[in-house]
């Protein structure tokens, strides 16, 4: 058994003991593939992904519709692109609450047990959670379509939007992360990951616009990363202004990487 591990791990691992940086990638895609195909094997975790875009997108649409907007159909035209924001980085929870499970039971130390980089689990999570949005967020498109969505940009405009949601969310995945690294059990990870996302989502553009807001919020709106990505995402989907929110969406996708990522490595250094 020795002799086949050293085998194994041989053409993965410098002389120094160090993975090299493209088998680090490659264990990397492994650990996402496995908590991809987890899927297969635990259907209900398919139906969580699945439920709460539902939820949201109906309840937000028919029960705020006529008061917001005079009619379901028009919120829902502008709400929709706020609804797949919100989703998207309450989608985040799963990542901090998976990976201190992760520790809590244990997974982990097995998994350092093995000849590979001890960043691949993380990152392989980190991955797999964002790659899982893609089913909720094409659910949220189709189900607003049935319901009166309309897109009036083109495909390449919309596919952009998705791929900027995408990169907005991986960021702030890293504040999950350190959440999920420094909390003391599961529980914990998702008040302190709640309490931070829900004034997030709720003080920004997402479902209302700022203009309807008392002027000392406002300031606030205009500089929330939220409201950039909201507007980035519904000028991309249904039209509107595009290359400020833009701009500003990917300045605080960076400063955010840039904060947390580190921190979050290293709390999973000492965690570990």
């Amino acid at each position: 058994m020795s002799a086949a591990t050293a085998t194994v791990a041989a053409p993965s691992m410098a002389k120094s003991g160090r993975v090299r940086p493209a088998a680090a990638l490659e264990q990397t895609a492994t650990m996402a593939w496995r908590n991809l195909v987890q899927i297969k094997h635990n259907p209900m975790e398919l139906i969580d992904l699945s439920v709460q875009p539902v939820m949201f997108v109906i309840l937000f649409t028919y029960v705020f519709g006529g008061q917001m907007a005079g009619s379901p159909k028009e919120y829902l035209q502008y709400a929709l692109a706020g609804l797949i924001v919100q989703n998207a980085l309450f989608g985040t929870l799963s990542t901090g609450i998976g990976l201190n499970t992760d520790l809590t039971k244990g997974v982990f130390d097995r998994l350092r047990s093995l000849p590979i980089a001890r960043i691949a689990p993380l990152l392989g999570r980190v991955v797999a959670d964002t790659i899982k949005q893609v089913w909720s967020l094409a659910l949220m498109f189709g189900l607003g379509v049935l319901l009166g969505f309309r897109f009036h940009t083109s495909v390449g405009s919309v596919l952009a939007g998705v791929g900027l949601l995408l990169l907005f969310t991986l960021s702030m995945a890293w504040m999950a992360v350190l959440i999920g690294m420094v909390a003391s059990d599961p529980e914990k990870v998702q008040v302190f990951a709640f309490t931070t996302m829900m004034p997030l989502t709720f003080t920004s553009s997402a479902f209302v616009r700022e203009d309807t807001m008392p002027g000392w919020l406002q300031a606030w709106v205009k500089v929330n990363p939220v409201s950039h990505l909201s507007d980035a995402f519904r000028g991309l989907t249904t039209g509107g202004e595009v290359a400020s929110p833009v701009l500003w969406t990917l300045v605080w996708a960076a400063g955010i990487a840039a904060v947390f990522a580190p921190l979050a490595m290293r709390a999973y250094r000492a965690r570990s």
